[in-house]
């Protein structure tokens, strides 16, 4: 037989007995191809100029992934090397060089790598249909199919997958090539082996890490860069600490507890589960660090996602509004280049004023600490100019009995100011509060129409009252464009090159708030749920390697048990046990990290906007679901493979 035979019918007998791990690096192949055509597809940049950057970040994002793949293509081809030096022992035996075995290895394992590459380069081009879907859904315009195929992203594709298996392949062509015969026939009998032995050394540790690892969870949470890097240091002692005491503390946990040790199927379990986890401690702490940062960019990457899209449903509320933030008069360039340029179906000019007091703004103080008062006294505006702004806006018509005010304010406040107790006192009349409304009305900041607040009152009530500043909104006839936008900021600036003590006017255009939205939740979030996708499957797929790796010692074992009088439903229940608890360890302590800081991470931007869907327990919820779907299709082939090969019919 032939090398090329030989090295053909051993990679398809790798690709069927590590079939997840064959299905992981087609996967890897169609992220990399998908998002290399993404950042190098000429119509990204087409869509607005704030996704400039987005191809910059695909490719940073990516050096991460190719590193978290090339882990994956080492680990595993030193893993078949180790479960195949028997056979490869045997090569020399027979009377094949080293140089000879180290070909053969190389040969097939670059085959595998082949055919991943052919297939992932097809299935990433389906997949880079479904980004550009997702991506053209974020700016608003229609999707059509229309299959393409880019040579620049196949190119840095093909090369990112040449250096991860020339890296992988030399490591392993070189022991090959200095390996005795003995070494191969015996090298899957070396293990990690239990690094902490003595109980005084393993209790210290395990209780000194458990410590580390809350430190680390706050110190995350506290802020700054100096304190993050402390703390995800502790965090990474917690995770070694932590398997390497536990995994060698179970023998000693049941040796003080002999009937928990004979309870049920304990000592089968357990048992089983010792002698894989004291081999791979340091494996576990790996697996379960990538989890943590798995969880962690997940998290990010949804609250990211959720503030750009409540920030821009707040400041984008209208199609076009404009706000002279110093009190004076909107300059009638404005008005000009608005009749030339922009046809308005709708329009309002109207003003922001003030009470006399606080009363409302203290009130709220009180009841959130963290409110940030931009106003000195209570923003008001005339129930006229409300009700414009409402219809401008697509919300319904509301009533404002006599001798009433109502109240529009961000949904986090409804609860608070809906039972606001004091009457009104605006222009001599007393009020009685006469509702709450939470839909996005411009209240942001800068001049907006009050800060995340303001009252509506009668528009005599109003007369006499301060203007805090004078706005402008409309409804146009076709979205504002960025030539248009950015005619109206040209206007600004050179109004402001006039009179240097004019202060900034806001302008905002929903069109150009939405597409900002998307651009920073592509820039940022594509490229965060990317990474954690890759991690994902990575780790997923090393446990899985390493579970089902024992296949024929499982089936050696439950024959065994068979004979002895255990029936097949009791060792299937020993098999789930031991798969639950096996796939569960790596993956409790991230779960234990990372809960805690994508809930503080999604409550750190301002008050109120992170609310509804993009509320901190929505993401946290969501980020958890992705995680764990992920790791059960995993645990599900894995479990289903295994019960099917292990357990006698």
């Amino acid at each position: 037989m032939t090398y090329s035979k030989l090295s053909l019918r051993n990679a398809q007998r790798q690709a069927r007995d590590y079939l997840v791990y064959f299905v992981t690096v087609v996967m890897a192949a169609a992220l990399l191809y998908s998002f290399n055509a993404l950042a190098f597809s000429p119509e990204v940049n087409t869509l607005s100029k704030s996704i400039s950057t987005l191809p910059m970040m695909i490719v940073l994002a990516s050096i991460v992934v190719v590193c978290v793949f090339g882990w994956l293509v080492a680990y595993a081809t030193k893993f078949m090397l180790l479960r195949r030096g028997r056979e490869l022992g045997t090569y020399l035996l027979i009377g094949l060089e080293n140089k000879q075995v180290a070909r053969l290895f190389f040969l097939e394992n670059l085959a595998v790598g082949g055919c991943a590459l052919v297939l992932g380069t097809a299935l990433g081009g389906l997949l880079y249909q479904a980004l550009w879907a997702i991506l053209l859904t974020l700016f608003g315009r229609p999707y059509s199919f229309s299959f393409g195929f880019s040579v620049p992203a196949l190119g840095l594709t093909v090369l990112y997958f040449a250096l991860i298996y020339l890296f992988a392949l030399y490591r392993s062509r070189k022991y090959i090539r200095r390996a005795k015969i003995h070494d191969l026939i015996y090298v899957d009998q070396v293990n990690e082996g239990a690094v902490i032995q003595t109980g005084r050394n393993r209790r210290w540790i395990f209780s000194v890490s458990i410590v580390l690892g809350v430190i680390g969870t706050c110190l995350l949470m506290a802020g700054g860069a100096i304190l993050g890097v402390i703390g995800a240091g502790c965090v990474i002692v917690f995770l070694f600490g932590f398997f390497l005491s536990f995994a060698s503390g179970v023998p000693a946990f049941f040796d003080k507890r002999p009937a928990r040790k004979y309870q049920g199927q304990n000592l089968l379990v357990f048992r089983t589960l010792t002698a894989k986890l004291s081999t791979m401690g340091i494996l576990m702490a790996v697996i379960s660090l990538v989890f943590t940062a798995t969880l962690i960019s997940e998290g990010s990457g949804m609250m990211f996602r959720g503030l750009f899209e409540s920030r821009a449903a707040e400041s984008g509320c209208f199609d076009l509004y404009l706000g002279s933030e110093d009190g004076t008069l909107l300059s009638e360039d404005y008005f000009d280049y608005i009749r030339a340029n922009i046809p308005v179906e709708q329009a309002v000019r109207y003003s922001v004023y003030q009470t006399g007091d606080s009363q409302v703004l203290d009130y709220v103080e009180e009841k959130e600490e963290d409110y940030f008062r931009y106003y000195e006294r209570d923003p008001v505006l005339r129930y006229s100019d409300y009700a414009a702004l409402r219809a401008i806006a697509g919300y319904s018509p509301v009533e404002l009995k006599p001798g009433q005010y109502l109240i529009h304010c961000w949904s986090y406040l409804e609860e608070h100011l809906a039972g606001y107790p004091e009457p009104l006192s605006v222009g001599g009349a007393r009020l009685t509060l006469g509702g709450v409304h939470t839909e996005h009305l411009m209240q942001d900041y800068n001049a907006s129409n009050g800060t995340q607040f303001t009252l509506v009152v009668p528009d005599d009530a109003a007369e006499g009252l301060t203007v805090h500043h004078y706005a402008y909104a409309a409804k146009t006839v076709r979205p504002v464009t960025e030539e248009q936008f950015y005619g109206l900021y040209w206007i600004h600036h050179r109004l402001e090159e006039q009179d240097l003590t004019r202060s900034y006017d806001t302008i905002r255009a929903k069109a150009m708030e939405e597409s900002d939205a998307a651009a920073w939740t592509a820039d940022i979030a594509f490229p965060l749920f990317y990474l954690a996708l890759a991690l994902t499957m990575t780790a997923a797929t090393i446990l899985t390697i390493q579970q089902l790796s024992e296949t024929d010692r499982y089936r050696r074992q439950f024959q065994l048990l068979q004979k002895l009088g255990m029936d097949r439903r009791e060792m299937a229940k020993a098999l789930g046990r031991q798969f639950a608890i096996y796939y569960a360890l790596p993956a409790v302590p991230p779960v234990l990290i990372g809960v805690p800081f994508i809930f503080h991470l999604t409550r750190s931007p301002e008050l109120g906007v992170m609310v509804g869907m993009n509320s901190p327990g929505v993401i946290l919820l969501i980020s958890l679901g992705i995680f764990f779907l992920i790791y059960a299709i995993y645990i599900l082939l894995a479990y289903t493979s295994l019960r099917r090969n292990v357990l006698p019919a």
